[in-house]
């Protein structure tokens, strides 16, 4: 790098410098122990943010979700069956469901199990061109990887907040795969238990007898540790469907029309000749 250029500013340190100036905009206002809607809209306009994403940031925060520790033992120790997601999103009810429908069909091969106004669930898209499809996404080696390929259902509630404004959140569940580790992991364990009583019991040496009980341990944890990137999968891929509600929606309409291509047109001039 030339000498005298300032080093570039990544996004960590470009959210610290936003962060930290907002402490010293704010600092210079005597702000009580709270503020209003109004008072946040006001300092949004001094410090220059517009207002539609100040109020979309208004509402996500009064719809966010209490985040509940896992209560159970075995969602502490594995992880959660269930993963969520939620956002506010701008737009009519019925445009965003029919985006997350054409999302989760395309790219992430679930069809709709039930739709209701403002809940939708999921189930995977049967079939050997989906299997085969699902397993070359969960891969990577798609253009698009598939994320919610460990995922058993997906659920959506759309809630209208505002006029143009909804707040989004995703659940999708994971119990296979996570019994499929626990289930795996118990039998490591089981194993070694009966290893090490079967060797005790035709007299071998304390030091080979104590062998398996504890490989099986390691062996048995590293399986229940499996389980934690496919959550963190899962977790990506419901923010990676909220990112196009958000923002990949608006791309699509200002994209001009495909034009028909020359077999479809072919095609469609075949089909009116055979009409009768």
């Amino acid at each position: 790098m030339p000498a005298g250029t300032p080093a570039p500013i990544d996004r960590a340190a470009l959210e610290r410098i936003i962060q930290r100036a907002a402490e010293l905009q704010t600092s210079e206002r005597e702000i009580g122990e709270g503020l209003t809607s109004d008072d946040v809209l006001a300092l949004g306009r001094e410090v220059g943010i517009p207002g539609r994403y100040l109020q979309q940031a208004l509402l996500e925060e009064r719809t966010r979700m209490v985040e509940v520790g896992p209560g159970g033992l075995l969602s502490r120790t594995v992880g959660p069956a269930a993963i969520t997601a939620q956002r506010v999103v701008r737009g009519e009810r019925e445009l965003i469901e029919a985006t997350l429908i054409h999302w989760m069909e395309k790219h992430e091969l679930f069809s709709v199990q039930r739709h209701q106004p403002g809940r939708i669930t999921w189930e995977p898209t049967g079939g050997f061109q989906a299997v085969y499809r699902r397993a070359v996404g969960a891969t990577g080696s798609s253009k698009r990887p598939i994320m919610l390929a460990k995922a058993d259902t997906v659920a959506c509630t759309v809630l209208e907040l505002e006029p143009g404004y909804c707040t989004v959140a995703l659940t999708a569940t994971a119990r296979k795969t996570r019994g499929e580790s626990v289930g795996g992991s118990a039998a490591l364990v089981s194993a070694g238990a009966v290893s090490t009583g079967v060797l005790a019991a035709i007299g071998a040496v304390l030091p080979v007898v104590l062998v398996p009980l504890p490989l099986a341990l390691g062996l048995g944890y590293a399986v229940l540790r499996r389980y934690g990137p496919v959550v963190a999968r899962i977790q990506l891929g419901l923010e990676r469907a909220l990112d196009h509600l958000e923002h990949g929606n608006r791309a699509e309409r200002l994209l001009p029309p495909t034009p028909p291509r020359l077999l479809d047109l072919l095609a469609n001039e075949v089909r009116k000749a055979l009409k009768p």
